[in-house]
């Protein structure tokens, strides 16, 4: 593809060609009707002076033209070198007989008419003539122009302007290049600084000294910088937490994994079996969850809208998890007010699955054993809210501050847990632009998500 400079380079020397060119046919239009109106003039003055000659000074016909073709070699009828002895000039009598003419005028009469302007050709010369007649004298007064003569007059106008235009124009294409580089100067100077950073140089750019026209694109590439910064911060933190956390079930396997090689007792290998199988259920879950939360991380915004059976959907993660809830000796209870169609909105239906996955597998972990975790579904016109209360310690403000902090896990938190359920959910309602609300009750703690319906 073309550069900027040399794009911008053609549309400025086109367009300045263009303009060059209609101001010389604007020049051409406007100089011949001009030349046409003042050459007309002075036929017109011409013609009437040659009768007033003969009627006012009272001299023959022969010596009006004398005197006619002396005033055209003084200067009035003579327009320069190459221009000279342009006017012709016959008297013809009303009868038809030539009485006289100058010099230049042919023997044949110049144009038939009687009065003004008309245009003629005379042996292949064309000519422009103007007729008065004076009724005094009888005679009829003819001058001619050469039109020939005019057209080269205009064409010699049009060629002063066109000569110093072919000198100017390479000078003028250069003065434009030369520009279009010094505009282009403030880009180079950016992508010159950018190529010199390394992968690692996040910090924004100054939009102080660059031109107003590129600081919107300073400041879009400052932002992307941030969003960039924020995504590597990110990734560092989540690579480092989750080597750490799942360096410590590793070591608990490898050591299980020794006590039951190394033990005969059928106890203690049964016992270091479990704790394995335990482990192992643990590090599922993490890593489970790490990958949920990479999936949301990735998703910067809802990609898809479905219209989502909220009850259909909760019945549907009960039945996954009952495992979960069978081992913990829990009953999930499935609730709704509402009409069965009221339970429906358009969300992402992934990010609303991951969201109600973890609040009920957290209250699982989190409900003493022989209680229940109830769901319930209640809609309104504007919105739709899914409440799961459990039965367990509840979470302090403290704990509902930082709950959304990576693999944190408050003092009360279940040994299984991995401190990444509620950080996921955070991040997935906010993607779906829900709300996520925490309440403590007497006996356990209310989780409450507000989905809003959209508006049609």
């Amino acid at each position: 593809m073309t550069s900027i400079r040399l794009r911008l380079f053609a549309i400025l020397l086109a367009t300045t060609g263009a303009v060059w060119l209609f101001a010389v046919v604007w020049t051409y239009v406007n100089t011949q009707a001009e030349v046409e109106r003042v050459l007309d003039a002075r036929l017109t003055e011409a013609a009437r002076m040659v009768s007033s000659l003969i009627t006012d000074h009272h001299i023959d016909v022969a010596a009006a033209v004398d005197a006619a073709n002396a005033r055209e070699a003084s200067g009035v009828f003579e327009q320069g070198e190459g221009y000279s002895r342009q006017l012709s000039c016959q008297i013809w009598s009303l009868q038809g007989t030539l009485v006289s003419r100058s010099e230049s005028a042919p023997v044949t009469s110049l144009a038939d008419h009687r009065e003004g302007f008309a245009e003629t050709e005379i042996n292949g010369e064309r000519w422009r003539v103007f007729a008065v007649i004076n009724p005094t004298l009888g005679v009829r007064v003819l001058v001619g122009d050469s039109l020939e003569i005019r057209e080269r007059l205009v064409g010699d106008v049009i060629k002063g302007l066109l000569l110093p235009a072919l000198v100017i124009l390479p000078m003028l294409a250069l003065l434009i290049w030369l520009s279009v580089g010094r505009g282009l100067a403030p880009l180079n100077r950016i992508a010159a600084s950018l190529s010199s950073r390394s992968a690692t140089e996040l910090h924004p750019l100054p939009e102080a000294p660059a031109p107003r026209e590129v600081r919107p694109m300073i400041a879009a590439l400052n932002s992307l910088f941030r969003r960039v910064e924020d995504v590597r911060v990110r990734e560092s933190d989540f690579t480092a937490y989750a080597a750490h956390e799942l360096k410590t079930p590793l070591a608990g396997l490898k050591t299980q994994a020794q006590i039951a090689m190394r033990s005969e007792d059928p106890d203690t290998r049964r016992q270091a079996l479990s704790q394995i199988l335990s482990s192992v259920d643990r590090t599922s879950r993490m890593v489970r969850q790490l990958i949920d939360m990479a999936r949301v991380d990735a998703r910067d915004d809802v990609v898809s809208l479905d219209q989502v059976d909220v009850m259909r959907l909760i019945e549907e993660l009960s039945v996954e998890l009952s495992p979960v809830a069978a081992q913990r000796r829990v009953q999930i209870a499935v609730r709704s007010d509402g009409e069965q169609g009221a339970l429906s909105i358009a969300t992402d239906r992934t990010l609303l699955r991951l969201i109600l996955r973890n609040l009920l597998e957290n209250a699982l972990q989190h409900a003493p054993p022989g209680t229940e975790t109830i769901c319930t579904t209640r809609a309104t016109d504007d919105s739709l809210t899914i409440q799961i209360d459990d039965f367990g310690p509840g979470m302090t403000a403290d704990e509902q501050k930082r709950s959304a902090d990576r693999f944190y896990r408050g003092p009360l938190s279940a040994p299984s847990g991995s401190g990444l359920g509620l950080s996921i959910v955070q991040m997935a309602i906010e993607r779906i632009g829900g709300s996520l609300d925490y309440s403590n009750r007497k006996d356990g703690l209310s989780v409450t998500v507000t989905l809003k319906r959209s508006a049609t």
